[in-house]
């Protein structure tokens, strides 16, 4: 079985995971004190900046709500897409642990604008409204859609002149830096980001996630906000195995991004030749949105899981990671070419 769901499904890359192995030879000190997370968070610096704070988390949600407590106050907001994962599938972490509001601005295919950001800002100074603090932008999106450099630059632009930090998400940051051809530092450091959360989990680790603080100083004290927030792991050094390997000389988190990428692009070419099926969406990194007919649906899903995107509409997303295989294309596409001809 192929899984088209999420990147969750897939499994650990075989080199992280005999990375976890090696960690565990002899003792070492516990909490993040140890020589594996420190040459994980070297190489954490060297792709975003020597200045770079950097506070490993065992999952995604945890780092951006955490992330996001540690930059308000319980009278903020944070300024995001209607379609971010803060917003619709961390089940109200940000409001029931951060204690914030959470304002949705317009978006072009799920991307924010520097207008969207501007539109919301008009009540900063008035008592009876939540004072926005942050922006917060998905990369790549929760649509599968990309920001450009410049235009995470001119969100940053925008955002800093308002007096608000940016914070991204970066749980697929490496699928979005395998597209554009760009590093990891050009998406976020150059670019004006203040701090991300930056994912391992759906690119090949087994749980492994940053909070990565980018603006000097922004960090102080996060080590408090990550220890309430029951994020400081006793024997972290099997998260910073991770990290060392993913980011390391061989470039692991690169190969595994392009990978995930190449297959997308692959299945949205030969599945959107298929009479019936609309490709709704740009396919820009490793997420393929598209429409079926109805009857093709839960027959297809026995076979190869996937999620249904908008009940409404029957748009369904398909995922594709570094474990899909061009063999795995063919056989999912032949199949949805025959459940059509029924």
């Amino acid at each position: 079985m192929r899984a088209f769901a999420s990147d969750n499904y897939a499994g650990v890359h075989p080199e992280i995971m005999n990375a976890i192995v090696k960690a565990n030879e002899g003792d070492m000190v516990s909490y993040g004190d140890d020589p594996v997370c420190a040459r994980a968070e070297n190489l954490l610096k060297k792709h975003f900046g020597e200045e770079a704070q950097v506070f490993f988390i065992g999952t995604g949600t945890a780092a951006n709500t955490l992330i996001l407590k540690h930059l308000t106050r319980s009278w903020n907001s944070v300024i995001c897409s209607a379609d971010s994962h803060i917003n619709v599938d961390e089940c109200g972490s940000p409001e029931s642990v951060a204690g914030i509001k959470l304002i949705p601005a317009k978006t072009d295919q799920a991307k924010i604008t520097p207008d969207g950001i501007s539109e919301l800002t008009g009540c900063k100074g008035f008592v009876h409204h939540s004072q926005p603090a942050v922006v917060s932008i998905t990369q790549g999106t929760e649509l599968g859609t990309l920001y450009t450099v410049d235009e995470i630059k001119n969100i940053c632009h925008t955002a800093h002149n308002e007096g608000l930090l940016v914070h991204m998400d970066g749980a697929r940051l490496a699928n979005a830096a395998a597209a554009l051809n760009v590093s990891l530092r050009e998406l976020t450091t150059d670019a004006g980001v203040d701090v991300l959360s930056f994912g391992g989990t759906k690119n090949g680790c087994m749980c492994a996630e940053a909070a990565v603080f980018l603006k000097p100083g922004l960090g102080s004290n996060f080590e408090y906000v990550r220890k309430q927030g029951m994020q400081l792991l006793s024997k972290m050094r099997f998260v910073g195995a991770q990290f060392e390997k993913l980011l390391d000389e061989d470039e692991l988190w690169l190969k595994n991004a392009l990978q995930a990428n190449r297959m997308a692009a692959l299945l949205a070419e030969k599945a959107g030749k298929l009479n019936g099926v609309e490709i709704t969406c740009p396919v820009e990194a490793n997420g393929v949105f598209a429409i079926i007919p109805e009857k093709c649906v839960a027959p297809l899903q026995e076979k190869f899981p996937f999620y249904i995107w908008n009940e409404a509409t029957g748009e369904v997303r398909w995922m594709t990671s570094f474990k899909t295989t061009e063999e795995d294309i063919e056989s999912f596409v032949s199949n949805l070419a025959e459940l059509l001809k029924k």
